[in-house]
Formats: C-alpha cells, sequence, structure tokens
C-alpha cells in the first residue's frame, strides 16, 4: 500500500463567525478586487474571484463600523507604488490605517470616544493619496492624513451629522445628510476647512404634499405633476413632514452631474439639485419587499438594490428618444413625465431569519457587473451580472446569471473539539454543524444534523466522521430530549447514534471516545454512565443505578493493540510455515504474509474482529478517582484511589503517557506522575478550571487548561506556566472553548463566533499575505513587490515579445531570483482562460491592452485615461475623419458617443442633446415659480428662445415678478441682431456683471449670441466649471477649445493642482501633443510612452521634428524607467526606439551580454 502523508504546516489564523450589528454597514469592494469587512472586532479581507479569506486584521478593541478601501485614482510608480491600504473604524472612536498584505497598522487616528458615522478617503488624488474625511459624533467632521495621523483641519456644524457624499464630478463639493436636513458644502479643500455653515436644505415625506403652489389646469398627461412632491425646500417643514428618520441613505449620482437619490424604505427618490425637485420615483408596491441599501452605477445610469430579504435588484434607467430641437421648433407634445426605472436583473432572496438577515451589499468598482451580498451569519454571497444582447427596441437587455460564493463564516460557536489532521468541527446554537479544513481556512456546512436542540459537543470518531450531542430544553420535571448524531463528513450524511433512546431522560453531560476510537462514554447527570461500541453503534454497558455520579472523565492513551497485532503476526506466520515445502516457497509465503498484514493494519480494526484492552478514569462528587478496563464487551473495575484533600469538586482530567492531571472548581491544577507515584498540586488562582488537554505528538508534554476567564499553557514536565491569555486584560473576547491545532498551536473558539488558531504564546497577530497557503491561485499583482509587480504590468502590455505572444515570464531577459520570477508567474497563471486568451491575442490593439490591463490592475486613473484616449483617437484620428467636401452633421459623430459619466468630455452634439432632455424634464417636474425661473434660465442658456417665453408669460398677474418677467419675454422675443441693440444689451450686461449680478449678465450675452464673451467672465468670476458647460451647449467646436483651453490652463495652476483632469480634458479636444508633453513633464513614462505609440498607430501626431524630438524623449526615460525595475528587455525594446537619445542606454544594457563573448 502506498504511504499516505499529511502536510502539518499550519500558520496561525482566525476563521470568522457570525456578524455584530453594528458591522452592519463595514464592508467595501477595493478596486483591487478584494472585499473587506467587519466581523466584530476584525477586518476580514477576501477575494472577490475565488471567495478565500486572505487576511484578518486584528488590533481593533471594539466593533468595527465602517471599513473602507483607499483609491486608486493616481498615477502608480515606484515612488507610488500598488499598496493594499484600508482604513478601518469602530465603536470607540478610533481608525486604523492598515498595510493589508503585510498586516500591520500604518497609523492609529482617535478623536473622540464615539462611534465613527462616516469615513471615506478624498477621490481626487493628484495633491495627496493620503487624506481621510472622518466623521466624528456628533457634529464634527475632521480631515486626517492618514499617511501621518495628522488632524489637518477639524469642522463642526449645528446639527448631528449621519452621512456624507462627495460629488463625483466636483471635488469641492460635499453633500451631509444631518438629524435636521441637508448641508451642501461648495467649498471643501484639503488645505483649510469650510468656511461658513453650509446652504441647508430640509426633506420633506415622499408621502405628504406641502403647501405649495400648484400650476393651474393640471389635466392628461400632466395629471403626474398631482404625484410630485417638493423635497429639497429652503423652509423648515412642519413636523409631520419631516421624515429623515425614514431616509436610509443619501448618495450622488456618479453617472449624471447635479443628480441625488434618497432611499426610503418603500421608495427611491431620485432630485435634480439644480431645481432641487424630485426628477425620478421607484416606488415598491404594497405587496412588495422593502429596500435596505441602494448603489448608484457610474458607465450606466443603473442602480443596484438591496431589498430586506437578501434580493439584489438591477434597475437600469429606460432610454427615451433624444429632445433635440431648435429654438422654433414646437415643444414636444408628449414629453418624458419622469425618469423611469425598469427591472432588469434579480438574483435569488435568501431565507431570513432572527439570526439569518442581509447585512449590507458592495458593488465591484472597476467592471460594475458584480455585487456582493454580506449575510449576518458571516457568509459572503457574490452574484455576477452577465448581459445578453437583445435587439427588442434597440436596446441591451441585461439577463439573470448569477452565480453565488460563500467564503469561509461561521456562526456563534458553541464548542470547538478535538482537531485531527487539521480539521476542526464546530458547533453552533443553532445545531448546524461545521467542518473546517484548517491549513485552507474554509469550511463545510452540514445542516442535515437535526437542529431541534442545542448541540453541546463534539468528539471526533475518524478522519472523516464524528459524534455530536444536543440537549432540548427541559421539561417542568427536569428532563430533556438528548440527541446523539454521528456524522459522515464527506456525505454530510448523519445517522441517530443512540438509535430510539433519548427521549424524556437526564441531560447528556459529557461524550468521550476512546484513544483508538474504538469505545465512547456518554455520561448523564442523574443517570449512571453508557458504554458504546462506536464501531457498531451498539450499546456495551448500562451502568447500574448506585453508580456513583460522574464529574469528570477521560480515556487513557495506552491499550494492548501491539501485543494483540504480534499475537496474530506470530499465529499467521505459523499457519503459512505450515502450508509451505520449500525454502524459496517459504520467502514468498513470508513476505506475502506481511503484505497483508501491512494492508491490514491501514483498515480499520473492525474487520479484524479485534477489541483492544483500552482504560479509562473518572471522579464523583466526593472527588474520588475510578479506574476502569474495557475490553470488547467486559467492563471491570481496576482501581480506586482516595480524594486528595487539597482538591476541591474535579470538574477535568487529562491524560498522556505516565502523567495525569485534574483540574478543580476552584482553579487548581493537580499533576500526577503515574510511574514515580508522585503528585504536585499547583493553585493557578484563576477561576473554575473548565477543560485540559494534552498537546499531540510524542514526547509533547505540553497542555493547555481552560478557564472561565481564558486559558493558559503548562510545561507538564517542567510543572511550569508557558503563556496565559485572559478576557478583559489581553483580548476582549471571550473563551468558549480551547484544543491543540498542531503540537505547537492552540485552537480558541470565542463568543464573537470566531476560531484562532494562535502560536503557543496565545498571542494574536496578523499574517503577511504571501505567506498564506490558498486552495486556490489569487489574481493580486498588489502583493508582489513594487518592483515586480510594475515589472508584470509592464510585460503585459508590450506583448508580443520577441515575435512572440507569451505569458511565461521565462521568455523574456528579466534577471531577478527565481523567487520573484515564480511569483509572477503564479499571477500569471491564476489569470483566467477568458483574459488569457485576450492577452495572447495578435488582433488584441494596444488601446485595448491598455484598458484591460488598467482594469486587471484596478487602477482608476488609468482606466479613465484610457477610456477617453481610445474613444477620442478612434473618432479624430486621420482615418476617423469626415472625408474632405462633405459637412459634417452634428449627430455624425454621436452615434456611439462617450458615455455621460465623462460629463464635459463627451461630444459636443451629445452634451447639448442630454441638457435639452434633462431641461425638458425639469420643465415637465415644476411646480413652483421659482422651480419656472431656474427652468426659463437654463433655456435661455441652451437657446430655446421659444420654449422660455412661454414660460415667462405663465407668471400669475398676482406674482411680484410678473412685470419683469412680461419685459423679459418681451425682449428675449425683440431682440435683434442689430449693432446699436446689441451694443446697449452688451452694455447693460457688462454693468449688471460688474454690480453682482454675473448670472444675469451671462443671460444676456447670450441673447446676442455673445456666448464666447459670457464664458470669458464666467471664467474671469472663477466659475470654470460653468463657463466649461455654456460653451459645450453655446459655441462653435473652436470658440469651445478656447474656452477648454483656457479651463486647461487654470486646472494645471499650482492653486488647483487637477492636471489629471486637465490631461483628460485636452484629450476630448483632441490635443494628442499636448497629452504626451504633459504626461512626461509630470513624468508618467510609461503611460506617456504608451500614448505616443498609440497616437503614432493611429496617426494622430504630426509629423515634425518636434514630434521626433518629444517620442524620442519619451521612449529614453521609459526606458530608463523599465531599468530601474529590472527589466532589461523592455528598456533595451524602447532604448532602441528612441534613436540617439538611448543609444548610450542601449549600449549600457547590452554590454553585459557582450563581455563574455571578448573574454
Amino acid at each position: 500500500m502506498l504511504p499516505f502523508t499529511v502536510n502539518f504546516k499550519v500558520s496561525a489564523r482566525t476563521l470568522t463567525g457570525a456578524l455584530n450589528a453594528h458591522n452592519k454597514a463595514a464592508v467595501d469592494w477595493g478596486w483591487q478586487g478584494l472585499i473587506a469587512y467587519g466581523c466584530h472586532s476584525l477586518v476580514v479581507v477576501i477575494d472577490s474571484s475565488t471567495a478565500q479569506t486572505l487576511q484578518v486584521l486584528e488590533k481593533h478593541k471594539a466593533d468595527v463600523v465602517k471599513v473602507k478601501w483607499a483609491r486608486e485614482n493616481y498615477h502608480h510608480n515606484l515612488g507610488s507604488p500598488y499598496s493594499l491600504r484600508l482604513a478601518s473604524a469602530d465603536v470607540s472612536g478610533k481608525i486604523i490605517v492598515w498595510d493589508v498584505a503585510a498586516g500591520v497598522a500604518q497609523c492609529e487616528i482617535q478623536e473622540h470616544a464615539k462611534p465613527i458615522q462616516d469615513v471615506q478617503w478624498l477621490w481626487s488624488q493628484d495633491a495627496s493619496r493620503d487624506l481621510l474625511l472622518a466623521i466624528h459624533p456628533p457634529n464634527y467632521i475632521v480631515l486626517w492624513n492618514a499617511d501621518t495621523g495628522t488632524k489637518l483641519w477639524k469642522k463642526s456644524y449645528a446639527d448631528n451629522i449621519l452621512s456624507f457624499s462627495f460629488d463625483p464630478f466636483d471635488p469641492s463639493h460635499l453633500t451631509l445628510l444631518t438629524s435636521e436636513g441637508i448641508v451642501f458644502i461648495s467649498d471643501f479643500s484639503p488645505s483649510k476647512p469650510p468656511s461658513g455653515p453650509g446652504k441647508k436644505a430640509y426633506i420633506s415625506s415622499p408621502h405628504s404634499s406641502p403647501a405649495h403652489s400648484k400650476l393651474a389646469a393640471a389635466t392628461g398627461a400632466k395629471k403626474a405633476l398631482n404625484k410630485v412632491r417638493v423635497l429639497i425646500t429652503q423652509e423648515k417643514p412642519s413636523a409631520e413632514f419631516i421624515t429623515l428618520n425614514d431616509c436610509l441613505q443619501l448618495a450622488h449620482l456618479p453617472s449624471k452631474r447635479n443628480h441625488m437619490l434618497l432611499l426610503y424604505p418603500r421608495e427611491i427618490l431620485i432630485l435634480d439639485l439644480e431645481v432641487n425637485q424630485t426628477v425620478g420615483v421607484i416606488a415598491i408596491e404594497r405587496t412588495g419587499v422593502p429596500f435596505l441599501q441602494v448603489i448608484p452605477c457610474f458607465q450606466r445610469d443603473g442602480l443596484f438594490c438591496l431589498h430586506e430579504n437578501g434580493c439584489i435588484t438591477l434597475r437600469v434607467r429606460r432610454s427615451y428618444n433624444s429632445v433635440f430641437t431648435t429654438s422654433n421648433e414646437e415643444l414636444d407634445p408628449d414629453p418624458v413625465q419622469e425618469l423611469t426605472y425598469d427591472l432588469r436583473s434579480q438574483c435569488d432572496a435568501i431565507r431570513v431569519t432572527k439570526t439569518v438577515r442581509p447585512f449590507s451589499m458592495v458593488c465591484c468598482p472597476v467592471n460594475e457587473n458584480k455585487a456582493a451580498l454580506v449575510v449576518s451569519d458571516g457568509r459572503v454571497m457574490i452574484w455576477e451580472l452577465r448581459s445578453a444582447v437583445c435587439h427588442r427596441s434597440s436596446r441591451n437587455r441585461a439577463e439573470r446569471h448569477c452565480r453565488g460564493r460563500a467564503p469561509p463564516g461561521l456562526p456563534p460557536a458553541g464548542s470547538a473539539p478535538q482537531v485531527p489532521a487539521h480539521r476542526a468541527a464546530v458547533g453552533t446554537a443553532r445545531t448546524a454543524l461545521h467542518g473546517a479544513h484548517v491549513p485552507a481556512a474554509d469550511h463545510k456546512e452540514h445542516p442535515d444534523v437535526p437542529a431541534t436542540a442545542r448541540c453541546r459537543g463534539i468528539e471526533w470518531t475518524s478522519l472523516t466522521g464524528f459524534l455530536s450531542f444536543a440537549t432540548s430544553t427541559p421539561n417542568n420535571v427536569g428532563l430533556v430530549r438528548n440527541e446523539l448524531q454521528l456524522v459522515h463528513l464527506p456525505t454530510g450524511r448523519s445517522i441517530a447514534f443512540r438509535g430510539e433512546r433519548g427521549n424524556d431522560e437526564s441531560p447528556i453531560e459529557m461524550i468521550k471516545v476512546s484513544h483508538l476510537k474504538q469505545y465512547l462514554a456518554v455520561v448523564f447527570k442523574d443517570k449512571p454512565l453508557e458504554l458504546w461500541d462506536v464501531r457498531t453503534c451498539t450499546i456495551l454497558r448500562e451502568m447500574s443505578k448506585n453508580f456513583p455520579g460522574i464529574t469528570a472523565l477521560e480515556w487513557s492513551p495506552s491499550h494492548n493493540l501491539k501485543s494483540l497485532r504480534k499475537k496474530q503476526l506470530a499465529t499467521r506466520e505459523a499457519m503459512a510455515r505450515q502450508t509451505v515445502v520449500s525454502d524459496a516457497e517459504l520467502s514468498i509465503a513470508e513476505s506475502s504474509v506481511i503484505s497483508l498484514l501491512q494492508e491490514a493494519e491501514s483498515k480499520a480494526e473492525l474487520s479484524q474482529n479485534i477489541s483492544a484492552r483500552e482504560h479509562f478514569v473518572f471522579t464523583d462528587g466526593d472527588g474520588q478517582v475510578y479506574h476502569f478496563t474495557v475490553e470488547g464487551t467486559s467492563v471491570r473495575d481496576s482501581a480506586r484511589i482516595p480524594p486528595d484533600g487539597s482538591m476541591g469538586s474535579i470538574t477535568c482530567i487529562a491524560w498522556k503517557g505516565d502523567m495525569l492531571v485534574l483540574g478543580d472548581t476552584d482553579g487548581n491544577l493537580n499533576f500526577w506522575d503515574l510511574k514515580g507515584r508522585v503528585s504536585r498540586g499547583i493553585p493557578t488562582h484563576r477561576s473554575w478550571v473548565r477543560k485540559i488537554r494534552f498537546a499531540p505528538g510524542k514526547g509533547n508534554q505540553k497542555l493547555i487548561a481552560m478557564y472561565s476567564d481564558g486559558a493558559e499553557v503548562w510545561d507538564t514536565k517542567e510543572v511550569q506556566m508557558v503563556s496565559s491569555l485572559r478576557s478583559g486584560r489581553n483580548v476582549t473576547f471571550r473563551i468558549l472553548d480551547v484544543d491543540w491545532c498542531t503540537s505547537d498551536k492552540v485552537i480558541l473558539a470565542s463568543d464573537d463566533g470566531c476560531i484562532r488558531v494562535l502560536e503557543m504564546s496565545m498571542k494574536s497577530a496578523c499574517f503577511r499575505m504571501d505567506e498564506q497557503e490558498l486552495t486556490e491561485p489569487v489574481w493580486c499583482p498588489y502583493l508582489l513587490v513594487p518592483r515586480a509587480s510594475l515589472a508584470l504590468k509592464a510585460f503585459l502590455l508590450h506583448q508580443p515579445w520577441d515575435g512572440q505572444y507569451s505569458l511565461d515570464i521565462s521568455h523574456v531577459d528579466y534577471p531577478e531570483n527565481e523567487e520573484i520570477k515564480n511569483l509572477l508567474q503564479e499571477q500569471l497563471n491564476s489569470l483566467s482562460n477568458d483574459v488569457k486568451s485576450l492577452l495572447l491575442d495578435p488582433e488584441f490593439t494596444l488601446l485595448q491592452r491598455c484598458l484591460l490591463v488598467s482594469r486587471l490592475y484596478g487602477d482608476e486613473s488609468e482606466l479613465h485615461f484610457w477610456t477617453v484616449a481610445a474613444h477620442y483617437l478612434h473618432s479624430l484620428s486621420p482615418s476617423a475623419r469626415v472625408p474632405a467636401g462633405k459637412e459634417a452633421a452634428p449627430q455624425d459623430r454621436v452615434h456611439d458617443p462617450l458615455d455621460i459619466c465623462y460629463d464635459i468630455l463627451c461630444e459636443n452634439a451629445y452634451f447639448q442633446k442630454f441638457q435639452l432632455e434633462r431641461v425638458n424634464l425639469q420643465e415637465v417636474k415644476r411646480t413652483t415659480y421659482d422651480h419656472t425661473r431656474k427652468c426659463t434660465d437654463q433655456l435661455l442658456l441652451l437657446g430655446q428662445t421659444d420654449r422660455a417665453v412661454q414660460l415667462l408669460l405663465e407668471t400669475s398677474a398676482d406674482n411680484q415678478h410678473y412685470y419683469c418677467d412680461s419685459l423679459k419675454a418681451c425682449l428675449v422675443t425683440t431682440v435683434t441682431s442689430s449693432g446699436p441693440s446689441q451694443s446697449t444689451i452688451k452694455l447693460v450686461a457688462t454693468n449688471m456683471i460688474a454690480n453682482g449680478k454675473l448670472a444675469e449678465g451671462v443671460q444676456l450675452l447670450c441673447l446676442i449670441d455673445k456666448a464666447a464673451d459670457a464664458c470669458r467672465y464666467l471664467q474671469t468670476y472663477g466659475e470654470w466649471s460653468r463657463a466649461a458647460w455654456l460653451a459645450k451647449v453655446r459655441l462653435s467646436s473652436e470658440e469651445c477649445a478656447d474656452v477648454l483651453r483656457r479651463w486647461v490652463d487654470h486646472l494645471c495652476s499650482p492653486q488647483v493642482n487637477q492636471k489629471s483632469k486637465a490631461l483628460l480634458v485636452l484629450l476630448s479636444l483632441g490635443c494628442f501633443s499636448s497629452v504626451a508633453e504633459m504626461l512626461h513633464s509630470m513624468r508618467y513614462f510609461d503611460r506617456a510612452a504608451l500614448f505616443v505609440e498609440a497616437c503614432l498607430t493611429y496617426g494622430a501626431l504630426d509629423v515634425c521634428e518636434d514630434t521626433d524630438r518629444l517620442t524620442s524623449a519619451v521612449y529614453a526615460d521609459y526606458a530608463r524607467s523599465l531599468k530601474s525595475l529590472g527589466f532589461r528587455q523592455g528598456a533595451v525594446l524602447f532604448a532602441s526606439k528612441a534613436g540617439a537619445a538611448g543609444r548610450d542606454m542601449l549600449g549600457e544594457l547590452q554590454s553585459p551580454r557582450q563581455e563574455p563573448a571578448e573574454e
């Protein structure tokens, strides 16, 4: 028979369990593809693709309430490498910033001792990538430097702050959700706190109609107006309208500017912040399941919604025919009444109970096609959305295709058992049994075990099975229903071990399986001992009624199995000798007998009908020790030892070799040396000794003792304590059970539902992620050292190498040590087959490769850059331009526009269409004069003069603005382009702007087609975003480009320092040479080289001496960068492309190869 080997290397780790109510919102999905969530005071990190636990961070002393991954919205190089940074906050007000890969805390932040309400990293990371904003109750927002723990500034507000949301389009805009309403902050800056109290607005009930004037004659389709509620007002509404307690969430929509959602249990309200008006309502029917959370998408106007039954739904905004009218066209007779979100996909619900309910949901920020649901019992279910193209109504519809994964999560543990071969079984309050494979930190639940009683203990019977016992609630006479189940792990099948026994009897106190797994002792509270044969599930002896009550019992490790085997071997050899004649036949027979015996030894002794003699000892209530012998069906009373007067009531016994240890209710340990006939009592001055257990391994005399307040490890040879753990002093959790995992590691079950494997010192410590032994390979280049992760990125980007597309790192000249190269190859092997096929496809273009690698690395900055670059390189390259002599229509380049989530970066015609759709919806939704006035202002700026005049004429005669609006309607209607009138209007506009009436002056300039002047005035007064918006909707391409170029200069100024945004604006203008120059000046050498290569492929750079000089400089600097990474072949490639600028470096790179030849 082939030998069977077991890998006994087990690293210290924590297997987490059920969550605490404080952990409900403590979950986040990082750009690198890892999910972090809080479990009591721990932070768990899992891989979203394989659902494996990669890290458990343990330093918080209180329950974790928030976790946030650091953003990756910056350029990565050796100075700013890819790193796993995570911020976690707890109920005691402490914030810890972690280096997750190393498992160490980089800094700890503490301001107050109250729970952190919210925490977020600043998304604009040009100035600094270490800034963390936190809400410290009751009403403070504090900006921290998360690298040093320095407080940069602190700001207080009048009301209690519940949460906040950054505007994803403008880093200076922040919205606070308070106990009284909403506070809009428009001057947020890392350098100083907001100047004032912010603009305060109040939320009124979505079910109540505030007393506002309605538009007259609302008939027909406009009856929908009566269902619209004004949600944000400047006046504090009456008490019956305030329903902030019902408002579950506030969030900006990342898919379009100036839109926000408010989540209520039965409604999602979409608000347009320009008019503070509801423009869309997603309501649940009366029989529907209420909302719990919503996550708005970036790439599409869609919403991931979590419901109270654990169901995740995807709702996508319905697309209508675009509204694109000129100023002389009639109003749409059937305008869009509101934003409508259609249900496109949903996953299965979970079974919600008192202890199992959905906690929170997170979405993959890179592709937005996966959602993870965190359940209160510790499960994380990951659902993947897959789309199928459907040609119905010329729209793509997403069909449901979901996949769920549940990584390790254990409900509150009730008992931790013995651990054979790195396996642990855990009994829970629900009697669902979990088998955990400790090195891999995975587990499997066995729900087939009847869940009618509370699991109280577990004993292993073999490597593949165990016994568990449970007792029901006692009846009025103290009797219970006992359940003893034998579970087979590979199949999950369980059988009632005691058959029909168990009804209305004294509760089982403990079960003990003998050392050879032959016999089982069942101890009852008020009933005599039962002895069972584990192999046949039959009872051997039920002791008499006068049998002493048992307080502790333990089986001896000694037995006579070896002597029985020797006798059997001698008998078989004798039989074999009688049947052979020659010496040759004798040797053959002996070898065959030996092989048969070896095979017999490897099988269960049941097949051989061998019953070895085993021993057990127990103590009674008086402390007397009884010694019994069991052999087959024979049970004999061997000896009795009188009680030790120094010991109290014995609670537990451990026996190994010649050492017997007893523990009592007073915390005393008594060490008996059976061979030397010496006993020694040690008072530990701890509480009741609940359990003692010897460590496995021959000659290993270490012992673990569990008390009510902790545990200790003892060396029984020297009779001295090795280490101690005390609840409340060393740790915050309470220990429920202890055992040995290996000969040098202990395993603890704690009241926070976790299983901890610790070194013998029992000191909790995080582990390095790269030291983990995982069952499946995980793609995470963040775990590599910075040089290696950047070299791997270059290897993927610059395929093919030497004309060959390959994912074998050994095919390139990369002179790193073998360990680093093996790690790189493991990362490459962990890629999915779909990704590998794309990377090896010769038709896969450079731009596609850049986009794919940016998604693989979760590089937010690069993903946005290459998305915009790919779009405009394709649409503005010479091959895509309109042929000469053909006039380009505004719609020519709108058939496949850049998504509106990129806002100002979109094509002008598409941007104009979207703004017209938006103002049309605002017009339909208006309910007050203020809303009508804002719609009029927007229509005038957009050039929709006829529609603006109609709205101006709607002003009622009793309105104080009636006269002004009437005159304004006359002005808009009669304005001409003649010289005198233009001069007068321009003079009036200039005076108004000079006297603080900027918006009114800009309107007048737009009336006389002087939008370019209006943009200059807006920029002069610091309204840069408004100027860019006006240029996109009113100016020609050339004039718009001039305005945006001035904006780029402003963004690049040291005071603003938003060069990343400036790059994207230049890309949208087609200024590719300027983009390459700026990338080079910012020392983004890798991105600059790739961009220049892409531009040359598309012919997007003018052929001239300046271009050649720029290209050579970019390639040379990139070659030096690759050289610093140790990626020699990549450096040679770009040094050769750099021409004269890279000649010297090319010689340096190639010289080491030439030296051996010269010798």
